[in-house]
């Protein structure tokens, strides 16, 4: 097996002669064509500041990818040979975090710009456990051993917005130019170092619509029970940049492809599977990754909970032929479907609870009452739960004409509102829209009051 290692491992080495240069390649401006107006000024900012104080600073990693594809990254990273007690002093607002990798966040309002300080590629000084993930690496060094730690070619690119040079040491614009995930050093020693890997080359395949390259790709289905290895944290916070990829049901099939799938989605067989189920999954994602495409935020929950949906539906029809009754259904058909989903990755508390509003919801969109109508809109997830019923109308599951009408009632203003509820609602006696009020009786008197009062 290490015999086969090193031959693969001598093969790439010497099959590309490009990949033999000893330096990195430097591409300016002319050669890269980066817009510096879709990069956040933040990050240039940063990197600006570690600049004058004399360190090094790049902006690294998925942004430069992004910015060469001509993509609007959404986060930025900025690499530095600064430490990370170096760099908290010289921003206001800085703080560092992690034990694992120590990493500095920046803070400008809403934004966070990750900084961290450019790792050694030491193997002697690392904590790893008995499957070989790194569990502790702090050790710092220089750009150019930064550049051999990182997972891949097209992510180990530096940017240097004062200059507006591309560093490249291992030909990544090469690769992405060719739409390839190539891995950096050998494929099963990395993804042993870090599982997680696995998922990012399936989700920059399918994101840059790219293949993977045949050594990298090789490992990964020998390998695919790592990923329960991994803290349910980071998989948790992958898993939802797997869906917002702008490919997701391409990410889905090819997790289940490589066994990857059963490790976040235990009912990824049945979505895939199951004509009735495949739909629904299939329109949810296809209006996700629309989403994702023009630039809009996109909803965990709300994602989470078409995920689940299928499980959901068949406890709650169900539950209901058991005679409960459709709210108490509801409850135990969520609780049931969350339960399975835990086996395998938790979901966040607090988007189990939007979840559940969401999928409570449906039960109460048969209800006409004018009351309880109006109640529903004060829920704060209203609008996801009635975007949620036009995916349920969409695959008839529920009337499209009763969706639609909560749909007009979602964006109409209040006075519109009204005029809906009242056309929709059954008219009282008075005709007015209001119950009528009962005249009081006065109590009787007894008959003995009235021979007291004689």
């Amino acid at each position: 097996m290490l015999k086969q290692t090193i031959r693969n491992f001598v093969s790439r080495l010497f099959s590309n002669p490009a990949r033999r240069s000893k330096g990195p390649q430097r591409l300016p401006f002319e050669q890269h064509r980066i817009d510096r107006r879709l990069v956040s000024r933040h990050a240039i900012k940063v990197c600006e500041v570690l600049q004058q104080a004399g360190f090094e600073a790049y902006i690294v990693g998925g942004a430069v990818r992004d910015l060469l594809v001509g993509l609007e990254p959404k986060d930025f990273d900025v690499a530095t040979n600064a430490t990370p007690e170096q760099i908290r002093p010289l921003f206001r607002r800085a703080r560092i975090i992690g034990r694992r990798f120590k990493l500095v966040h920046v803070v400008f309002g809403r934004e966070i710009i990750e900084t961290s300080t450019f790792r050694a590629d030491n193997k002697q000084h690392e904590i790893t456990d008995a499957h070989g993930r790194i569990l502790r690496d702090n050790d710092y060094g220089e750009l150019k051993d930064d550049a051999m730690r990182r997972d891949f070619t097209l992510n180990a690119l530096y940017y240097d917005p004062t200059s507006e040079t591309v560093i490249d040491y291992h030909q990544g614009v090469e690769d992405l130019k060719k739409r390839t995930v190539r891995i950096i050093g050998d494929a099963e020693t990395r993804y042993r170092e870090d599982p997680v890997r696995m998922l990012r080359a399936l989700r920059f395949a399918a994101k840059l619509d790219a293949t993977i390259d045949p050594g990298t790709h090789a490992p990964i289905a020998q390998l695919a029970h790592l990923i329960e290895n991994v803290p349910e944290s980071r998989l948790f916070d992958e898993s939802i940049k797997l869906l917002a990829c702008g490919n997701a049901m391409v990410c889905l099939k090819m997790l289940q492809a490589e066994g990857l799938g059963e490790q976040l989605f235990p009912i990824l067989e049945q979505l895939l599977h199951r004509d009735e189920d495949r739909a629904f999954i299939d329109l949810a994602l296809s209006r996700t990754d629309a989403r994702v495409r023009s630039g809009k935020t996109i909803s965990p929950s709300f994602l989470f909970a078409t995920l689940l949906w299928p499980i959901v539906r068949e406890k709650w029809q169900a539950y209901q032929k058991q005679g409960m009754h459709p709210a108490q259904a509801i409850a135990h058909a969520s609780d049931d479907a969350l339960q399975l989903q835990s086996r395998a990755m938790p979901i966040q508390k607090r988007f189990q609870s939007d979840m559940r509003e969401i999928w409570f919801t449906q039960t109460r969109f048969e209800r006409v009452n004018n009351r309880a109508i109006w109640r529903m809109m004060e829920q704060p997830r209203f609008r996801a739960s009635v975007d949620f019923l036009q995916l349920r109308a969409a695959v008839k599951e529920v009337d499209s004409v009763d969706a639609q009408w909560w749909m007009d009632l979602a964006n109409a203003d209040t006075e519109n509102r009204s005029i809906l509820i009242a056309e929709r609602t059954p008219p009282t006696r008075t005709g007015t829209g209001k119950r009528p009020r009962r005249r009081s009786r006065r109590p009787r008197r007894s008959n003995q009051s009235k021979q007291d009062n004689a």
